[in-house]
C-alpha cells in the first residue's frame, strides 16, 4: 500500500500540487503584509476621513408587529472598499510576480517577402504562404 501511494504522489503530480498550494499560502500572507503594513498606511493618508467602508443608501425600512426594523440598503461603501482592497492587492501581485518570473526573449523575427507575414528568423518556409524564404 505504501508503494501505491508513493507512485500515486510521483506520478499523479499530487506533491507538485500541494508544493504550490504551500507557496501559494505564503505569498498569500506576503502579500496581505506588504498591503496591510506597507501601502494601507500611506493609501489611508489619501482616502476620506470616518467610516466611509459603512456609507450605504437604505432602500426599504420596515418595522413587524414585535418591533423589530429591518432595513433593506444598498452599501455602497462597503463595496468601494472591496474594489479598493482588490484592486491593490492585484497590483501587488502583479509587481511582485513581474519581479520574480524570468522574462521570456522575444524570438527573432522576419518579414516574408512574398505575403509580409512576420515568421521565425530561423525560418526556411512561409507559415502563412508556404513561400521558400532564402
Amino acid at each position: 500500500m505504501f508503494k501505491e501511494f508513493k507512485e500515486f504522489l510521483t506520478k499523479s503530480n499530487a506533491m507538485a500540487l500541494a508544493i504550490g498550494v504551500i507557496i501559494g499560502a505564503a505569498t498569500s500572507k506576503l502579500v496581505t503584509g506588504i498591503v496591510a503594513d506597507l501601502l494601507m498606511p500611506i493609501i489611508s493618508l489619501v482616502l476620506p476621513a470616518g467610516d466611509w467602508r459603512e456609507k450605504e443608501v437604505v432602500l426599504k425600512s420596515s418595522v413587524d408587529a414585535a418591533g423589530k426594523i429591518t432595513v433593506t440598503s444598498f452599501k455602497y461603501g462597503d463595496l468601494a472598499g472591496t474594489i479598493l482592497d482588490f484592486l491593490i492587492i492585484a497590483t501587488v501581485v502583479f509587481l511582485i510576480t513581474k519581479a520574480l518570473l524570468p522574462k521570456k526573449a522575444e524570438p527573432a523575427m522576419k518579414d516574408c517577402p512574398e505575403c509580409l507575414e512576420k515568421i521565425p528568423a530561423a525560418a526556411r518556409k512561409c507559415r502563412a504562404c508556404g513561400s521558400v524564404v532564402g
